[in-house]
């Protein structure tokens, strides 16, 4: 997964692109956990995952609502299609991200 900025988030949403960002804090142990499950589901897939550290964006936290860490945020068109709090497992996570992108991976 690679680190974005603020300012990548607000690119990706402003350029109505679809994306999966993983929010989280590094001091987390269920984010370290999270994220994770998340590296494999990025490599089983193929698709890219951002990731970002809340606590450098309070103010991006706010304005998108994300209720808590970790959190996979998923964008369809640069809008919020839905938040994932709970980690299950990497099948369950599989299943949330080929629902985005389709079932050929």
């Amino acid at each position: 997964m690679e680190e974005w900025t603020k300012e990548e988030i607000r690119h990706t949403m402003a350029e109505q692109e679809h994306a999966f960002i993983y929010f989280y804090t590094p001091l987390c142990g269920t984010c370290q956990v999270a994220g994770r499950m998340l590296e494999i589901v990025e490599k089983i897939t193929d698709t890219s995952i951002g990731k970002a550290d809340l606590n450098y964006m309070p103010d991006l936290a706010m304005e998108l609502k994300i209720e808590s860490v970790p959190c996979l945020f998923i964008l369809q068109k640069g809008v919020p299609a839905e938040k994932v709090y709970a980690f299950r497992s990497v099948p369950h996570l599989l299943e949330i991200i080929r629902e985005y992108i389709g079932n050929n991976c």
